[in-house]
């Protein structure tokens, strides 16, 4: 009788914590949900909104709160929001059929979503984060020249896919210019909204690291960190910064991603690096760790580390850099975003990301600028060439022949993708991101490539790579 009773005392804490687990991982997305609400009920959304009962002044809940010294609720702009306003706000509950991911921040790879949850996930992209800092735009931004043509075939796709911006410019024109169709999400977005990607800010992190060699405070992708203390006692101290330049550090054995794409370590499933901190992160699960053979092994924590050590080795000038590179250089028309962890932790122990939100021209400036750099043999541009020499070769396998198409490139290097098929000895950089975000530089012939897109799958929201992707920068227009 007692054995039955311990028994049944271990199952009912046993389900207690997973219910516990449960009702967290839900309450979080509902939280966004109603943040989501927030948004659509404070830009005028009405016809996605059901007013058939009370409104539900969900300003007033504390999830949606920041702890200071008193409460303070925050608006969809970032700004806070005081309490005569509060009262004021009615807030409806959304009226959308929404099929959401509790799993992950992002929509499943094989989920092939309706409209209304793919507006739930732009606005999740686009509009959801309170940025901590800004970039701001260049008081005289780049201006493009355009000569547009009418492409029916990228219409189409646009009107099918997960696509929403779409920039094709060639020997310095824009010769197709195409937001999705407002049947699609066009009625959510416009020059200035903002795009995010992940992926695609690592290249951005290569391009700044390149500055800070060129500016002289790093000696070289040569160099070794052997000087932060948030990788001391592990693998990364003392190794070369072109081995994390090109994911190759010999880290598979304490890192998860490219099988589970989920950005969490192998001893620790339910710690995502993302939202924490180098030091903590090394300090949890690399202290004592032994690198193994090096080769390419795709992950955003080498990344992660290249973007503080950067900032480490740059100090009090790191801002000044950013401002000479996209103000300056790149001309930027519009802010740009970059992202913190969410750890608490000081800056020293490494809380920047890769992570940027940028509008869709400034894609394109960021491109181009790469581009000059590289026709015009500048520092940067020598950075940029010695990355390309010193790619790596992939070597996927069937088990991680996970890369979609509009990614699966023969090499690697400096954060950037190579040799993509049909592109044979062309000195093409390419980026890519979660949910077929793309671009691709031909460095030689004055080409660019910009995609965004919400979604890319192998079924009903894969596009067609090689038509919008390799056909333009192998054939131009």
């Amino acid at each position: 009788m007692k054995k039955i009773f311990i028994i049944l005392r271990f199952l009912i804490i046993l389900i207690s914590v997973n219910l516990m687990f449960i009702s967290k991982a839900f309450s979080n997305l509902d939280s966004k949900v109603l943040k989501f609400n927030r948004w659509l009920n404070l830009n005028g959304y009405d016809q996605y909104l059901d007013k058939t009962g009370d409104p539900v002044d969900i300003l007033y809940d504390r999830s949606l709160c920041k702890p200071t010294i008193t409460w303070r609720c925050f608006g969809a702009d970032g700004k806070i929001i005081l309490d005569k306003d509060r009262k004021s706000t009615p807030i409806y509950p959304n009226n959308l059929k929404l099929k959401l991911n509790r799993k992950k921040n992002n929509i499943a790879f094989q989920q092939n979503p309706n409209r209304d949850t793919l507006i739930y996930y732009l606005w999740n992209a686009a509009f959801r984060n309170v940025d901590n800092y800004e970039i701001k735009p260049s008081t005289k931004p780049y201006e493009f020249k355009f000569n547009l043509i009418d492409d029916q075939f990228v219409k189409k796709q646009m009107k099918t896919k997960g696509i929403i911006s779409y920039l094709y410019f060639q020997e310095g024109q824009i010769l197709i210019d195409e937001i999705s169709p407002k049947e699609q999400m066009g009625e959510f977005i416009n020059n200035e909204t903002k795009f995010y990607s992940m992926s695609m800010g690592k290249s951005i992190t290569s391009y700044i690291l390149g500055h800070a060699i060129c500016g002289g405070y790093i000696d070289g992708v040569d160099a070794r960190i052997n000087d932060w203390p948030p990788i001391e006692n592990t693998l990364y101290h003392n190794q070369k910064l072109i081995d994390f330049l090109n994911m190759s550090t010999g880290d598979q054995k304490y890192i998860d991603e490219f099988i589970k794409n989920d950005g969490t370590f192998i001893e620790g499933p339910s710690h995502k690096y993302e939202n924490e901190s180098i030091a903590r992160s090394t300090n949890l699960f690399f202290q004592g760790s032994v690198k193994t053979k090096s080769r390419y092994y795709y992950n955003g924590f080498m990344t992660q580390i290249i973007t503080n050590y950067t900032k480490y080795k740059t100090g009090d000038d790191y801002n000044k850099l950013l401002k000479e590179i996209f103000v300056d250089k790149v001309k930027i028309k519009y802010s740009i975003f970059p992202t913190y962890s969410n750890s608490d932790a000081p800056e020293e122990s490494g809380i920047l990301h890769p992570n940027l939100r940028v509008s869709r021209y400034d894609w394109l400036r960021i491109a181009k600028a790469m581009m000059d750099d590289y026709q015009n043999d500048t520092c940067v541009g020598k950075y940029l060439k010695e990355i390309h020499k010193r790619r790596v070769p992939k070597n996927l396998n069937k088990k991680h022949m996970s890369e979609p198409h509009y990614n699966r490139t023969k090499s690697y290097g400096g954060q950037f993708h190579f040799d993509y098929p049909g592109l044979k000895d062309k000195a093409v950089f390419g980026m890519g991101g979660y949910g077929g975000r793309a671009i691709l530089i031909d460095m030689e012939n004055s080409r660019i490539v910009v995609l965004n897109s919400l979604h890319y799958n192998h079924d009903k929201f894969k596009y067609n790579h090689k038509k919008l992707l390799i056909d333009p920068i192998k054939n131009g227009k």
